[in-house]
């Protein structure tokens, strides 16, 4: 780690973190809406993004700097099982084409802002809506922690702060500014500013990339080196395991667990709010499988950027904390300013998805808690100023989660947080294509998963932690050591299959659907006839009808 501050590369970090900022600010002006009190204004962006804004902004809130960051630190530490993102980043998008338009369709033509709003409209129950509200907050918090994380990490490497006995507040002053800007232009601007920021943010970040997959490998010799380098040090032993440090190859018992990670990862990755608010501000079906179809390259910089992980084990990166190892690369490889590019790169790329995330989890407390539960006449404009209160509110807690909480609690909480999005799956996507699951079957499973995949994470041990120190146990059953969250995923579903054959039997009521076939294919000229009154109204409720399925 440098001494002092790296005075160049502050200075670039600060030309476009400024640069971002004022963008974020001058995004409210961007399409303004003749009425922007409403959750469909700021919330998603007046639902009006094409393909290239929506591709940009799904690739701000799933490429995130806890991404850019933790991918290749997972690879300095432990070798090839840290490639587990790349396949679930190929597995997810075949996936999320199947159903996102479908979800899209409805949304749009009832107005919904949220995936509780749908589940509410699908299965006529609050409480389940409810659950899957509560899980999507719960999941977000700590993943918004992470890019905060993930910008303090830039600024430790940077020498911005001071060291480790200067008082708190200035060593932590230049993150609360940060958090504050982002306060600011989020307040402000809403979904606009991170849709008109995640341009500079992804540029900087492929650009940063193909410049270190090439200029890194010709000062270290070649990749040949490179993963010699890396073999080498992953031979060592490991004082506090016993064991090798890792493998340059997953060994034949660590398949079980990769394969069930990566899968596992991948159903849950479009559960998160989010994604699904990144989603629903497009203008149409169409858009969202243009964006989906060119999503996977993200995977192929993905897949670039964990290369960075060898890189740095061969560039002689010492750290203790890991996730400084990638801009602590950055730092020792590359030329002062160019080292500022890579960390405003990490520093962009945390800013974007914090705004997104921090937007999602609000619009879920105001739609599905605050106008459910507390204030069911509520109007547009007060629903709107609820929710730019909650993501103030938000971003303060995941703040305060990362100044006062070890930052390896921060990434295991949000390990637990996939654990807990995943147990939504069957009501959402089950939900879009079938409605005989029964709503209380439902919420069964969803609270089966919730408490199996919690408890079986607080007993997991590492060497470093006592509890929820990983997200893989054994399967029961099987013997072999699994991600949890598709285990608690299997149980749900059995949970969900078997009490609703009981349910039905006993003549269960199913509560209301009220939506119909038609809504799940609309395109976006229908849905643009009745999300024109749901934009200042609350959702449209067509004919009610039991159990429809949609075709």
């Amino acid at each position: 780690m440098p001494n002092g501050v790296n005075g160049v590369a502050l200075a670039v970090f600060l030309f476009f973190f400024l640069a971002v900022t004022v963008m974020g600010f001058l995004a409210s002006r961007w399409r303004r809406a003749e009425n922007e009190h409403s959750l469909d204004e700021w919330g998603l962006g007046g639902r009006s993004f094409g393909t290239w804004i929506t591709w940009f902004l799904l690739g701000g809130d799933v490429y995130t700097a806890y991404t850019f960051v933790a991918v290749p630190a997972a690879i300095y530490a432990a070798g090839a099982a840290g490639f587990f993102a790349v396949p679930y980043t190929i597995l997810v998008y075949p996936l999320i084409f199947t159903f996102l338009p479908r979800l899209w369709s409805v949304c749009h033509r009832h107005g919904y802002v949220t995936t509780a709003d749908f589940v509410r409209g699908r299965f006529g129950s609050k409480g389940l809506s409810l659950a899957v509200a509560f899980t999507g907050i719960l999941a977000t918090m700590p993943y918004i922690a992470l890019q905060l994380v993930g910008i303090q990490a830039v600024l430790d490497v940077m020498g911005v702060g001071g060291g480790e006995n200067t008082n708190w507040f200035i060593k932590d002053l230049p993150l609360l500014i940060a958090f504050g800007v982002l306060a600011a232009y989020t307040y402000s601007s809403g979904l606009r500013a991170p849709a008109m920021i995640a341009f500079v943010k992804d540029t900087l970040i492929y650009v940063v990339i193909v410049v270190a997959i090439i200029y890194i490998p010709i000062k270290l010799g070649g990749f040949d080196d490179i993963f010699a380098e890396a073999g080498e040090a992953y031979s060592q032993t490991d004082p506090e395991t016993g064991k090798p440090r890792g493998a340059l190859v997953s060994a034949p018992e660590a398949q079980w667990t990769y394969a069930t990670l990566a899968l596992g990862s991948a159903m849950a990755m479009f559960m998160y709010p989010h994604s699904i608010t990144a989603t629903l501000s497009s203008r149409s079906r169409d858009v969202i499988r243009r964006s989906t179809t060119v999503m996977p390259l993200y995977t192929l910089m993905l897949g670039l950027l964990a290369l960075l992980g060898f890189m740095a084990i061969a560039a002689g990166i010492k750290v203790q904390n890991g996730q400084l190892a990638i801009p602590q690369l950055f730092e020792t490889m590359f030329p002062d300013w160019f080292a500022g590019v890579a960390f405003a790169a990490i520093g962009i790329g945390a800013l974007v998805p914090a705004a997104i995330m921090s937007i999602a989890a609000a619009n879920l407390f105001t739609r599905n808690i605050y106008r459910d539960f507390i204030k069911p006449d509520a109007t547009p404009a007060q629903e709107t100023k609820v929710s730019k209160l909650v993501s103030l509110l938000v971003k303060v807690g995941a703040l305060a989660f990362v100044l006062t909480m070890d930052k390896t609690v921060a990434i295991n909480f949000q390990l637990l947080g996939g654990i807990w999005i995943l147990q939504t799956f069957p009501a959402l996507v089950g939900g879009l294509f079938t409605r005989w699951f029964h709503r209380w079957a439902l919420l069964a499973g969803w609270a089966v998963g919730m408490i199996y995949g919690t408890v079986a994470a607080y007993g997991v041990a590492s060497p470093t932690q006592k509890h929820f120190g990983g997200s893989s146990k054994e399967i029961p059953g099987i013997g072999e050591i699994g991600y949890i969250g598709l285990t608690a995923f299997v149980l749900n579903v059995a949970v969900t299959v078997g009490l609703t054959f009981v349910l039905k039997a006993a003549n269960a009521p199913e509560g209301i659907d009220v939506t119909s076939p038609a809504d799940y294919t609309a395109d976006a000229v229908e849905a643009g006839e009745r999300t024109g009154a749901a934009r200042t109204a609350t959702p449209a409720a067509p004919t009610l009808r039991p159990g429809n399925d949609p075709g």
